[in-house]
């Protein structure tokens, strides 16, 4: 074991030499500005709560130092669209993919807030929301639930839910229907018994499911009606801002969404298209976003067949997730794969979690074959991404370094290296003044490691 920890910290020595000019500390990155908490008092894009998401500020931020003024711009993750808005509103049109059929769902909601919706259509959702016809409604439209969301309401607000999509169906304008769809999305997790804990949703003690040995209370959970009414204030408070406020230019610039994998639709774009690419991928964490946000996908009436398929489709950073046939999506991989495969320090990382394997040392089996799939799977997203960038063109990545039994991954120095290989120039790996400290787990057995936070800045 000691010589398997003597290498990969000497390797990941010559990594840290070979890019020590480019890793610069930048103490404008903060914590806030690289997550959801800075657009949590933000018009639009506070309306609903996606932790995974960097914010909006963020985005200006690097399209500001780095003087991005040409168009298109795309999200290959582009979770609930911050990287498409953004752009909008600076009158660059973009692209983005995202997998979640319920992020989707929300950027298409957003995009009818700014593109779409009237004055009319403001009075309806206000009667709406002051009517609440729900409550007078005598059908329902039965909820889906999958294994691990049964019991997530108290049985008065699954009864209202019900009713308020039975009644949904019943509006034949569509941008009002969307809106007060996504009104619904934004609210699950306050009216439900479950709150979103990053691998799982943490389950309530009244739900009478409780996991843990120690109970969990959430605290306060909201009245359906409170909730919907709240947030449909929020929305359209917001609108008038929006377009009196001059908060965003007057015109949007085009924004298109893919439903998808990336490492599906990639392939499909056309080459030299996009003068910068900005993205966060799932970090390398075992955060399964079919779970967290499993009661966003149940309302879209996805089967529990639906739901396994998306966790094994989208990028490995869980460890249910099985080995992908990469080579069997595009023949032309095999360059980035052979690259990724050839990293010593990589090597070096996935001989060692197979060694504590072995041992059964490991919490989980899966992590290795996550680990492996997850940065031979981005290697190839990195290389689509070297391949439908203009020349000139910048690449922005959000990342975290991981830990898994006693060893630090430095992701960022890994994939900067593929990214380097493939034909990107590194310009900066810019890290948070204050990294991220490992679980309260692994800190129990290995004692306290930070993790740098970092983004990664490569060109073409």
């Amino acid at each position: 074991m000691d010589d398997y920890l003597d290498n990969i910290v000497k390797l990941d020595k010559d990594l840290v030499n070979k890019y020590s000019d480019k890793m610069i500390i930048d103490d404008n990155l903060t914590r806030q500005l690289v997550s959801f908490q800075a657009n949590k008092n933000r018009t639009f894009h506070k309306w609903f709560k996606y932790k995974e998401g960097f914010s909006a500020d963020l985005v200006k931020y690097f399209f500001q130092k780095y003087n991005i003024k040409g168009s298109p711009v795309l999200d290959p993750f582009a979770g609930i669209g911050t990287t498409l808005f953004v752009s909008s509103e600076l009158g660059l049109q973009s692209v983005g993919i995202e997998l979640l059929p319920s992020s989707v769902e929300i950027i298409k909601a957003r995009k009818s807030i700014l593109f779409n919706l009237t004055n009319e259509d403001i009075i309806v959702l206000k009667n709406w929301k002051d009517d609440k016809p729900w409550l007078q409604s005598e059908g329902q439209k039965e909820l889906v639930f999958f294994r691990i969301t049964n019991g997530a309401y108290p049985e008065k607000t699954k009864d209202k839910i019900e009713k308020y999509l039975y009644c949904l169906d019943n509006i034949k304008n569509e941008t009002v229907r969307n809106i007060l769809f996504f009104a619904l999305m934004s609210v699950l997790e306050v009216i439900s018994y479950t709150r979103k804990d990053g691998q799982y949703l943490r389950w309530d003690y009244r739900s009478g499911r409780q996991v843990g040995a120690i109970p969990f209370n959430k605290g306060e959970i909201i009245d359906f009606d409170i909730a919907i009414n709240d947030k449909l204030n929020e929305i359209i408070n917001d609108y008038y801002l929006i377009h009196n406020g001059n908060l965003f230019q007057t015109n949007y610039s085009d924004i298109n969404i893919l439903n998808g994998s990336c490492l599906n639709i990639m392939p499909e774009l056309k080459e030299s298209q996009y003068k910068v690419i900005m993205t966060s991928p799932p970090y390398c964490n075992r955060y399964d976003y079919t779970r967290t946000y499993a009661l966003e996908l149940g309302l879209l009436e996805l089967s529990q067949v639906d739901l396994n398929n998306l966790r094994q489709t989208m990028l490995s950073c869980t460890v249910e997730n099985k080995e992908k046939d990469l080579l069997k999506i595009n023949k032309k991989w095999f360059a980035p794969l052979e690259i990724a495969n050839n990293n010593l320090l990589l090597n070096s990382i996935i001989g060692y979690l197979e060694n504590q394997k072995k041992k059964k040392l490991l919490n989980n089996n899966g992590i290795v074959r996550m680990v492996k799939g997850y940065f031979l799977e981005l290697a190839c997203v990195i290389y689509e991404s070297y391949r439908v960038l203009q020349n000139g063109g910048y690449m922005f990545m959000v990342n975290d370094n991981v830990r898994y039994a006693g060893v630090s991954i430095s992701v960022d120095l890994i994939l900067s290296d593929i990214a380097n290989k493939v034909g990107f120039n590194v310009e900066n790996i810019l890290i948070l003044p204050i990294g991220k400290g490992n679980s309260s787990q692994q800190m129990g057995e290995h004692g306290r490691d930070e993790l740098r936070k970092c983004i990664y800045v490569w060109r073409k």
